[in-house]
């Protein structure tokens, strides 16, 4: 390293000022010899801007050739790592994925799942799949997890190319690094938290979820977003007798409703069963699948896991946390409006109807949108969904109740599993002579929400949910379905179009990536290191 400007003026500084002109162009001079000496060993590797008082070191820069052999022998997937026609790095390194695959949160996970991850360390990606840090005293455990790839439902513009559409194009989802196939994995743990349970078919447990995934491509315009979903496919409830209204009770359907249901195609539907729309055998979303005549016949409903875009490999990295506070569910009185459901979109209704300011939806409770808007001197904040307390490292506060979001366009996904059993499945004790689907997901929406907002603003709010608490003289436990309820998982390509619902729901034309549940039991450690605040 050298600096010949800043040394040369040190010495002038103590001469006469004849002589130090003088010396200023002899230093000058001198400068621009040892200067150009220096270019002329660089100029075979790059073009360096020179800057009064510049220091130029030489060993920043390595050879072209240097960098080349460097990128030739890379064993963390960059960019430059050679790859086969599956995309795996056939230089890689034996004792690099064996160093992954004996990561502590990575060694004792289920085959599938561990031979999924090493999968994506063998690719280009930009980070490794994502480290589970304990958050309490022991570690986190795994009980479920889903595989992801894009061969479980219909294809379309984003999984291969369409003849008229998409031909001649470059691709905006799947098909990055020399067209590898999309896939991924989610993983669910949960925190042994002092107080708080560890079974993970508990409400009230505390759960982590992890996503990682390869080959889909960055969403650079219109603010998209990919957006992963926990699906729970609807279960035919108990039976029961009604209510005194004749309605049916919570998590039943009434006699009257079981034997119209049990009527239909081959009585699939029986108590415990998949619920399914023509009362055939269950048919999960299949690649030979036809939008919009030939469809899966079950009825299902997701929550969301949150939202994220991919990295400069093309690879995705996610964490999500589903407990009380977050497993809420869009209204659906939204449904009718996405295009996913026949004719919505030839009827011109798309976006017709959004729940921009909460409330209700058309049959129920119509807020202003002064008092329950996007209010900018109170904006709203659907994730302030927990009081704080005294020994809260982030914000060690006593807590208040009143602080809580109100404003919330969503509902509890247990709560949720009730609106649609009234829309599909209680036929004779929920509205029997109303058959347009849309007004009776209008009505039912309207009528559950009205059994738990206490205020009777058509919202139900965190407080009102509180799964401590009571409503309808239930306790709410009921109002929250268990992680181990959500059989599936999707991941969808979102534009902003207002709309809390998934896009084209419920079908399956904006997905990218899907796959089945798998149950871990006994749930095994999954996690290693500490969390920063372990909240």
């Amino acid at each position: 390293m050298f600096c010949a400007a800043k040394t040369n003026q040190t010495a002038l500084s103590r001469r006469s000022p004849r002589a130090k002109g003088r010396a200023e162009i002899h230093a000058v001079q001198q400068s621009r010899k040892v200067i150009a000496v220096r270019l002329r060993t660089l100029s075979s590797v790059v073009a360096v801007p020179m800057l009064m008082g510049l220091c130029i070191v030489g060993s920043m820069y390595p050879s072209a050739h240097a960098q080349s052999r460097n990128n030739d022998q890379d064993d963390k997937g960059g960019a430059g790592a050679y790859r086969d026609r599956d995309g795996d790095r056939d230089r890689d390194r034996d004792d690099d994925r064996s160093s992954f695959a004996n990561r502590r949160d990575i060694r004792r996970l289920p085959d599938p799942l561990k031979d999924r991850l090493i999968q994506l360390v063998r690719r280009p990606h930009t980070f490794l799949p994502t480290q589970v840090f304990n958050e309490a005293p022991l570690p986190s455990r795994l009980f479920q997890y889903y595989l992801l790839d894009t061969t479980s439902f219909e294809s379309n513009i984003w999984t291969t190319i369409v003849p008229g559409i998409t031909d001649g194009t470059r691709p905006t989802a799947s098909g990055p690094n020399g067209q590898l196939p999309s896939i991924g994995s989610v993983r669910l743990v949960v925190e042994p938290k002092v107080g708080f349970p560890t079974n993970p078919n508990n409400v009230r447990a505390l759960i982590d979820v992890f996503t990682d995934v390869s080959g889909l491509f960055v969403i650079n315009n219109e603010s998209g977003w990919y957006e992963g979903w926990m699906i729970h496919d609807l279960v035919v409830p108990r039976v029961a007798p009604p209510r005194r209204s004749g309605r049916a009770q919570y998590g039943a359907v009434t006699p009257e409703d079981a034997a119209a249901i049990l009527a239909r195609g081959t009585h699939n539907n029986v108590p415990g069963q998949f619920f399914t729309v023509d009362g055939n055998a269950p048919h999960l979303p299949l690649a030979t699948d036809h939008f919009p005549d030939k469809q899966s016949n079950l009825v299902s409903f997701p929550v969301s896991i949150g939202t994220f875009n991919a990295q400069q490999q093309s690879d995705i990295h996610a964490y999500w946390e589903f407990n009380p506070g977050t497993n809420w569910v869009f209204p659906h009185y939204e449904l009718p409006f996405t295009g996913g459901v026949p004719g919505v979109f030839e009827a011109g209704k798309l976006g017709a109807i959004q729940s921009i300011v909460p409330g209700s939806g058309p049959s129920g409770v119509r807020n202003s949108p002064l008092t329950y808007g996007d209010d900018p001197s109170n904006p709203r904040d659907p994730d302030r969904s927990e009081v704080s307390n005294v020994t809260d490292p982030d914000r060690p506060t006593p807590g208040n109740p009143a602080h809580l979001e109100t404003r919330l366009r969503f509902i509890p996904s247990g709560l949720t599993d009730e609106v649609v059993q009234d829309v599909v499945s209680r036929v004779k004790s929920f509205e029997p002579d109303v058959t347009d689907l849309a007004q009776r997901f209008f009505d039912a929406y309207a009528y559950e929400v009205s059994l738990v907002d206490q205020n009777g603003d058509g919202v139900v709010s965190f407080v009102e949910a509180d799964v401590n608490g009571k409503s309808d003289d239930l306790p709410n436990t009921r109002l929250y379905l268990p992680a181990t309820a959500f059989d599936r998982f999707a991941m969808t390509r979102e534009l902003n179009d207002g709309l809390l619902a998934p896009r084209f729901a419920p079908g399956q034309r904006g997905y990218v990536l899907g796959g089945l549940r798998s149950l871990v039991n006994p749930a095994v450690v999954a996690s290693f290191g500490q969390d920063g605040d372990n909240r």
